[in-house]
C-alpha cells in the first residue's frame, strides 16, 4: 500500500451531494440521531474487530478492552466520537464516505414522503446514518486507522458538506476512529454534557460496548464548597446484554430501542419474541419483526438478520444459518452458552446445535405469528402486506414447518372482489360449497387478469369460492402444496371440471342453463370440436365444448401435468429455455359467436372465425400473440364481411 501523504481533493457520488442537502436542509426534526447512528457505528467496528479477531488475535494490538469514548470542547464547538474498534483504511474511507449507492441511496430517495419526521426515520434503515453529522455540523472530521496496518497507514477525511471531501494519508498511533464534528453557530444546544448523557441513555443504554465521557463532578452537599473538576472518565451506559435480563425486568421502549440499534431502524418493531432455552442446549434468543419491509427485502443474498453472540461475545453478523431465507426480515439476536468461541461459519454449516438453534428459532417466530393472526387480524394483515411474498418461499424451502406456513398463508379470492391478500385456506374451507371436495384457485399475471378471466364463470354461477392468485411465487407455492387438510388444490385453468354434484348458492338459479346445455346435441358438438381442430392444426392439442363458460365464446385450457401458460410467461421472463405447449381450447356451446362459427359453411371464412376465436383466447389468457399482423388482418377481413362489404381486408 502506499503511504503517499499529499492530500486529495474528491468529489462526493451525485446521489451523496443530494443526501447531504437533505442534511442540511430538510430533515432538521430530530438533530440528535446524529449521535445515535455515530455510537451504532463505532459499536458495529467493534463487533467487527472481535469477529476479525477470532482468527487473528495480533489484531487486538495488546488492547482488547473496546470501547466508545464521547467528548466535547466548548470553546472549539466541537464533539468527538472515538471507538478502538476494526477502523479504516484509505480506501474504505473512500469507498464508505465517497459512495454509498451500495447502502441504497436510490431506494432512499425514492422512499421519502416529504413528511420531515418520517423522512428521518428512514436515515438508519438506508444506510446513510454518518450523513445525520451534516445536520449540526458544518465541517466533520475523520481520523482512522485500520487494525493490522502500521501507523503511517492512518487516513484523513474531511467535508464541509458542500460535494467535495478531502482525504490525505497521516500518522495514526492507535487503531480505530475518531469522528470529530465542528458545530454550526446555532447548534451550541449539544454543547452540553447533561444533553449528550440524555441521548447516550435514550438510545444506547442497551448496547454492550462500554460508552464513557468525562468524569463530571459529584454535587457538593450543603455548606460545601464545589467539588474539584474529577479526572479520568465514566461510564454512562449500563453496557448490559439486554437479552440477558430477565424479560419482565425491561420496558418496551427498552425492547424498541435495542431493536432500533441492530436494525438501524427508527420504526419501533411490529412484535416480538424473547426466550431462554435451557436444558441440553442452552440459549437466549431475542427476535423481532419490523413493522415494515426493507428495502433490499427482495436481495436474497442480502443477509442482515440475526446476529450470533457466544456467552455475550459478538461472534458474528448475518448468521444465515440461524434463519431460513423465507424469515431474513427477521431482526435480533441469539446468544449461546454452548457453541465455541472460535466458532467459524464453516463450523456453523456442520454444527448439529446451530441446527437445534435455527429449529427453535423458526419454530418461535412462525408461533408468535400465528399468536398474531389469531388475536389481531388487523395487525396481522399489515404484516401479511409487507411480508406476505416472502412467507410464501417457506411454502417451497421448509417442508418440515410447511402444515404451521400453510395456516399463515393468505390469499386474494373471489369472495370478498378485492385484491387484498386476506382470506385464509381454514376461511375458505369454512365456505366451501356443499359436495365441493377441492380448494379451486386460478393463477394469472395480476388481480385485474385473474377477476376477468373466464375460468371463473361456471364457478361464479354456482357460488363457489376461488382463490385468485397472483404473486409470481404462487406457481411454485401451489406446486408444493397440493393439498391442505386433506382437499387437494385444483387450478381451474388445467384438465376437465366436473362440477356436476357441486351445489353452491346459485346452484338453484342456473339450472336453466344447465338444461339448455344438455339439450344441445352432443353429436354435433363433437363435429364441430372436429372440424375446429382441422381449421386450427397443430396450433392446439385438442378442441372441445366447455363446461367453464357461461358468457365468454371460449377460453384455454392446459392438461393437468403441463405447466400452463402462466408458468411460461414466468420461466421465459427468467431466462429459462421452456419448449412450448399446445394449449386445449374449449368453446362455449351457447354462445352467439359459436352458433355462427358453426353456420358457416365456407371454409376460408370458418377458419379465420375458429383462428380469431384461439386468438381472443390466447390474449384474454394474458399470453402474447405468434402472428399479431395475421390477427389484425383476419379481424378486419371478418369485420367487413359483417358489415356486407364482401370485400376482404387490403393487403399491403
Amino acid at each position: 500500500m502506499s503511504v503517499d501523504a499529499k492530500k486529495e481533493t474528491l468529489g462526493f457520488q451525485t446521489e451523496v451531494k443530494q443526501l447531504l442537502d437533505l442534511m442540511v436542509h430538510s430533515l432538521y426534526s430530530n438533530k440528535e440521531i446524529f449521535l445515535r447512528e455515530l455510537i451504532s457505528n463505532a459499536a458495529d467496528a467493534a463487533d467487527k474487530l472481535r469477529f476479525e479477531a477470532l482468527s487473528d488475535g495480533e489484531l487486538y494490538e495488546g488492547d482488547g478492552d473496546l470501547s466508545v469514548h464521547v467528548d466535547f470542547d466548548e470553546k472549539a464547538r466541537t464533539i468527538t466520537v472515538r471507538d478502538n474498534g476494526i477502523g479504516m483504511s484509505r480506501e474504505d474511507l473512500i469507498e464508505h464516505l465517497g459512495t454509498i449507492a451500495k447502502s441504497g441511496t436510490r431506494q432512499f430517495f425514492d422512499s421519502l414522503t416529504g413528511d420531515q419526521s418520517k423522512d428521518a426515520q428512514l436515515i438508519g434503515q438506508f444506510g446513510v446514518g454518518f450523513y445525520s453529522v451534516f445536520i449540526i455540523a458544518d465541517k466533520v472530521t475523520v481520523t482512522t486507522r485500520r487494525a493490522g496496518l502500521e501507523s503511517s497507514h492512518g487516513a484523513c477525511w474531511e467535508s464541509a458538506g458542500d460535494g467535495e471531501y478531502t482525504i490525505e494519508n497521516v500518522d495514526v498511533p492507535k487503531r480505530g476512529t475518531e469522528v470529530v464534528l465542528h458545530l454550526r453557530e446555532d447548534e451550541g444546544e449539544f454543547l452540553d454534557a447533561f444533553r449528550l448523557r440524555n441521548i447516550i441513555h435514550t438510545y444506547s443504554e442497551h448496547i454492550t460496548l462500554p460508552i464513557n465521557m468525562p468524569a463530571q463532578p459529584a454535587p457538593a452537599a450543603e455548606g460545601e464548597e464545589e467539588s474539584t473538576e474529577p479526572e479520568g472518565d465514566e461510564r454512562v451506559n449500563s453496557a448490559t446484554a439486554l437479552w440477558a435480563r430477565n424479560k419482565n425486568d425491561i420496558k418496551d421502549d427498552e425492547y424498541d430501542e435495542f431493536y432500533k440499534h441492530v436494525s438501524h431502524d427508527f420504526e419501533a418493531p411490529l412484535a416480538r419474541v424473547h426466550s431462554q432455552v435451557e436444558g441440553k442446549l442452552e440459549y437466549t434468543s431475542l427476535l423481532f419483526i419490523p413493522a415494515r419491509a426493507p428495502f433490499d427485502l427482495w436481495d436474497r443474498q442480502k443477509r442482515h438478520g440475526v446476529k450470533l453472540y457466544v456467552r455475550r461475545v459478538f461472534i458474528m453478523d448475518d448468521a444465515e444459518q440461524l434463519m431460513p431465507s423465507y424469515l431474513r426480515f427477521v431482526r435480533g439476536v441469539v446468544d449461546s452458552n454452548d457453541l465455541p468461541l472460535n466458532v467459524s461459519r464453516e463450523i456453523l454449516q456442520k454444527n448439529k446445535q446451530i441446527d437445534s438453534i435455527r429449529a427453535g428459532s423458526v419454530k418461535k417466530v412462525l408461533g408468535l405469528l400465528k399468536s398474531m393472526a389469531n388475536k389481531d387480524a388487523e395487525k396481522y394483515a399489515g404484516f401479511w402486506g409487507q411480508f406476505g411474498r416472502a412467507m410464501k418461499e417457506g411454502i417451497v424451502e421448509d417442508q418440515k414447518n410447511q402444515e404451521v406456513l400453510a395456516k399463515l398463508l393468505r390469499f386474494a379470492s373471489t369472495h370478498n372482489d378485492s385484491d387484498e391478500q386476506s382470506v385464509s385456506l381454514d376461511a375458505y374451507l369454512e365456505r366451501m360449497a356443499e359436495g365441493q371436495d377441492k380448494i379451486y384457485f386460478l393463477t394469472a399475471d395480476n388481480w385485474t387478469a385473474a377477476k376477468d378471466s373466464p375460468h371463473l364463470e361456471v364457478f361464479r354461477d354456482k357460488g363457489v369460492e376461488v382463490l385468485l392468485l397472483t404473486d409470481e411465487i404462487d406457481e411454485w407455492l401451489v406446486s408444493h402444496l397440493t393439498n391442505y387438510q386433506d382437499k387437494m388444490l385444483k387450478s381451474i385453468t388445467k384438465g376437465e371440471l366436473d362440477l356436476d354434484n357441486l351445489k353452491g348458492e346459485k346452484g338453484e338459479d342456473n339450472e336453466e342453463n344447465e338444461d339448455k346445455d344438455k339439450e344441445e346435441s352432443a353429436g354435433e358438438m363433437e363435429a364441430l370440436a372436429k372440424r375446429l381442430k382441422e381449421a386450427l392444426g397443430d396450433k392446439v392439442e385438442a378442441v372441445r365444448a366447455s363446461k367453464r363458460l357461461t358468457t365468454s365464446p371460449a377460453c384455454l385450457v392446459s392438461s393437468d401435468h403441463d405447466l400452463g401458460g402462466h408458468m411460461e410467461r414466468i420461466l421465459r421472463s427468467a431466462g429459462q429455455v421452456v419448449p412450448k405447449s399446445k394449449p386445449i381450447l374449449e368453446f362455449n356451446p351457447t354462445h352467439p359467436l359459436i352458433e355462427r362459427l358453426d353456420a358457416e359453411s365456407d371454409d376460408k371464412g370458418f377458419e379465420n372465425w375458429g383462428n380469431l376465436l384461439l386468438d381472443q383466447a390466447v390474449l384474454q389468457d394474458g399470453g402474447r400473440l405468434d402472428d399479431a399482423a395475421g390477427f389484425v388482418s383476419r379481424l378486419n377481413e371478418t369485420l367487413l364481411t359483417l358489415l356486407g362489404s364482401g370485400e376482404p381486408a387490403a393487403k399491403e
